[in-house]
């Protein structure tokens, strides 16, 4: 790896501009270094200087680049944060030769100028602080998947070359520091990241051609997503790499998934994947994530790596702990669990998404996915997630359907190597004999289980939702109590106390 410090001279000369109060009307401002960038937070403002700097997948060494990197990462974060990225402002210097911001003058540097944030909405602070629950997490995945929705299609990106190009950047960035990254471990991991591409590279080359491949954010973690407004809001998109922005979606998702799993909040990654899953029905998706998870560990074992390397004392320390740390999770990332299938089946109102939610993060890393019909019939039907369909959207031969793609989805999932959650009534004895037989299909353990709540507690939760995917209303649960449901052999969890009581219960009954 090749890495130029700043330049002594201009750069040096506009952090000394950029650290003085007078530049900022008077207000002391607060420095925040990346391995990439200095930024300056000031009164109600921040200005971001790109560092003099090349590394593999990036050269900020001539002013001329850092200027098309200030003019894209404007461009391709307002998309996500408009009210954030106010523009570029070139830094010149006066007719007495004073370095100043802005002005019309030939420019010595360029910064990108945004809106200050508080500091304390950041994600990687709100999940440290327990301040992110199953809601805030709903909202933000819906943001990442709005912002891929609308993300310029690059099928001439990813695919097999894409993430060969990543294994091997990962590869040559740990090798430049074989000091903090065994380099038997990282050579491991490197040899078998590429057996898995080698596996996996039909599918990414079909998901390419199908549009999968797009404009992507690329530094999906904690630390680049905020609140702004009351909604969680993405920032700070690579703007300077095509290779690293210009991916399947699902690698997108991974970092941020792979990130809440290293925070200890592998139940947030959970509840992220599945309504993304939920949103979008990518569940061709969920076979590459040992890899994608495992090449973002990568990356960000040897980021931490090069900041260590920079820094001294404690701080040293505590960075190359990191890195060895993300280093063990990428290659544990390519052992995944032996995949399995839960049901989870009750009438209306059950309990049985939450049950199957809170199940799925025992089941698989981050989480088993979580196939509902209540997610199927509008992906069948056209509809959006909370939208509420009318009859036609439950006849007999819509529910078919529904309940045909649940088996085919699990069946997918189950033989692309992953956990999977079936979630439906299952009211009928031939629903039950049907999942199961998807087990034996995919050669895969069967567990199962069956809620009971007494029906007006479950009438009560049935009135008292608000944007649930499921249309279910009471008159609905009073149809299924009419049902004649046949002998039921899978094990039966009372859901009419606490939600903890009924997750205890559901534990015990699988032993996990």
């Amino acid at each position: 790896m090749t890495s130029l410090p700043p330049r002594p001279g201009p750069q040096a000369e506009i952090l000394r501009l950029l650290a003085s109060p007078a530049t900022h009307g008077g207000h002391r401002p607060t420095r925040i270094d990346t391995h990439i960038s200095t930024i300056f937070l000031a009164g109600d403002q921040a200005w971001k200087m790109k560092k003099a700097i090349r590394l593999p997948f990036l050269d900020f060494s001539d002013l001329d680049s850092r200027r098309r990197a200030c003019e894209a990462e404007v461009e391709i974060n307002r998309r996500a944060a408009p009210q954030l990225y106010l523009g570029c402002v070139p830094i010149t210097r006066d007719p007495q030769g004073r370095l100043r911001l802005g002005g019309d003058g030939a420019a010595e540097e360029w910064l990108v100028h945004m809106r200050r944030f508080d500091q304390r909405t950041l994600f990687s602070k709100q999940v440290a602080a327990g301040r992110v629950d199953r809601h805030r997490i709903h909202a933000l995945t819906e943001a990442v998947w709005r912002f891929h929705q609308s993300a310029p299609l690059r099928s001439d990106r990813g695919g097999t070359r894409g993430l060969a190009w990543v294994i091997d950047t990962n590869a040559a960035s740990m090798a430049a520091h074989a000091d903090i990254l065994a380099r038997a471990r990282a050579g491991l991991l490197t040899e078998r990241s590429r057996a898995w591409l080698d596996r996996l590279g039909p599918l990414l080359e079909e998901r390419r051609a199908a549009g999968m491949v797009r404009q992507c954010h690329g530094d999906l973690h904690c630390g680049n997503i905020c609140m702004v407004d009351g909604q969680p809001t993405l920032f700070d998109a690579i703007e300077f790499s095509d290779d690293i922005a210009c991916i399947d979606v699902f690698y997108d998702l991974a970092f941020l998934l792979m990130d809440l799993e290293r925070r200890g909040a592998r139940p947030l990654a959970g509840y992220a994947l599945n309504h993304y899953l939920d949103l979008s029905g990518d569940y061709r998706g969920i076979g590459l994530l040992p890899l994608l998870l495992s090449l973002r560990a990568a990356v960000r074992a040897h980021v931490s790596a090069t900041m260590a390397a920079g820094a001294g004392g404690t701080e040293r320390g505590r960075l190359a702990a990191e890195a060895d740390g993300y280093l063990e999770a990428a290659l544990d990332y390519l052992a995944p669990p032996a995949p399995s299938l839960l049901a989870v089946g009750g009438l209306s109102g059950s309990g049985k998404s939450r049950m199957g939610r809170e199940l799925a993060p025992l089941l698989a890393v981050p989480a088993a996915a979580v196939v509902r019909t209540d997610a199927l019939r509008k992906q069948i039907m056209g509809a959006g997630l909370l939208e509420k369909l009318g009859p036609e959207g439950y006849t007999p031969e819509v529910t078919e359907r529904t309940y045909q793609a649940l088996y085919d989805t699990c069946l997918t999932v189950l033989k692309a190597g992953h956990a999977v959650v079936a979630d439906a009534v299952f009211a009928k004895p031939e629903q039950r004999d049907a999942i199961e037989q998807v087990a034996r299909a995919a050669g895969v353990p069967f567990r199962a289980l069956w809620l009971h709540t007494p029906p007006k507690l479950a009438a009560a939760r049935i009135r008292g939702r608000k944007a649930n995917v499921s249309d279910a209303t009471v008159a609905v649960l009073e149809q299924q109590l009419a049902y004649d449901l046949g002998p039921i052999s899978w094990p039966r969890v009372q859901t009419g106390g606490s939600k903890a009581k009924a997750l205890k219960d559901g534990r015990a009954a699988l032993g996990l």
